[in-house]
């Protein structure tokens, strides 16, 4: 069922289908903020009420067109002196293939480079998704040339299900990066990815460590994940290794254990939440069912009632 719903995110030409048929779209807003950046505001704000931190991410992926990825690039800069106006505690994550990556490499570059200038401005920071593994070689390039620039107003993110990530790991501790670290959620060959959860799991605690370790190396580690055993994992760790509190937070999805995330902030750990916003919110939502498919079950029920 799992890649059934990860093909389907790849079928744009079902996108209006699924977007119109309202069980679905009532679904997909518990995973979806909204589709204005006013909705997404308002989350934060409700969030940061709790001690809950954001970052704010505008859906769409790979566009076609210069002119889409700078219309993309300026939303998020629009997102950013909002956060600033309105004093709310969130950063930004965004796409490089909204950003242009599939039209030309250097332009969305600079494309998202201007992004990253207005984070700096503001001391604020950006967040470089990390999208499937054809992309991975080209999204670290421009990571780490905006990093050379801009420091730690830009950070990346790090797929557990990749064999390549320990190497990956190893190469970021050296620059000193802020690395959120997730398990993975696009469909990728055993050749290159393992396909089996435990697998997964127990590499991901391993890099995770091996993050938390690096924060004598200026290292920020983003533990993204709603899995408890992972999580209690991380508290016995930071506990018993003496990581201080500022080098790590948690991070969790919009919609998915609230009550977790509520109880994380409430130990006093800093815990942020990933805030999609948008209309163009079907990929997403896709892989959010490929990663739960019992989500499946509340649009069947909703058929049989209408």
């Amino acid at each position: 069922m799992r890649t059934f719903f990860i093909y389907l995110s790849h079928r744009r030409d079902l996108e209006g289908l699924f977007m119109k048929f309202a069980p679905t779209r009532n679904l997909a807003m518990r995973f979806v903020a909204g589709e204005t950046l006013d909705d997404a505001i308002r989350v934060v704000r409700e969030l940061n009420q709790r001690n809950i931190f954001g970052t704010l991410d505008h859906l769409g992926e790979n566009v076609t067109s210069r002119e889409e990825a700078i219309k993309a690039a300026d939303e998020y800069i629009k997102i950013l002196d909002e956060i600033q106006r309105n004093g709310v505690k969130s950063h930004a994550s965004l796409k490089l293939t909204q950003m242009g990556l599939d039209i030309d490499f250097d332009f969305c570059y600079q494309n998202v480079r201007r992004v990253v200038e207005r984070a700096k401005s503001y001391n604020n920071f950006v967040r470089i998704d990390m999208e499937d593994s054809t992309y991975t070689d080209r999204t670290l390039e421009i990571f780490y040339r905006l990093h050379e620039e801009f420091g730690n107003h830009v950070g990346i993110v790090i797929q557990a299900y990749l064999y390549r990530s320990e190497r990956d790991i190893r190469n970021l501790i050296d620059v000193g990066a802020n690395v959120r670290l997730c398990k993975g959620a696009y469909k990728e060959p055993p050749e290159i990815a393992f396909p089996r959860k435990k697998d997964v799991d127990k590499n991901y605690i391993r890099l995770m460590e091996m993050l938390l370790d690096a924060h004598t190396n200026g290292v920020h580690t983003a533990i993204a994940t709603h899995d408890e055993k992972i999580i209690n994992h991380a508290f016995d760790y930071v506990k018993k290794h003496h990581i201080p509190h500022e080098s790590y937070e948690f991070q969790m999805l919009y919609g998915i254990r609230r009550d977790l995330q509520v109880e994380i902030a409430e130990k006093g750990h800093t815990m942020r939440v990933y805030i999609p916003y948008g209309t163009e919110w079907y990929p997403y939502f896709m892989r959010r069912l490929a990663e739960r498919p019992a989500n499946v079950f509340f649009i069947v029920k909703n058929i049989f009632r209408g």
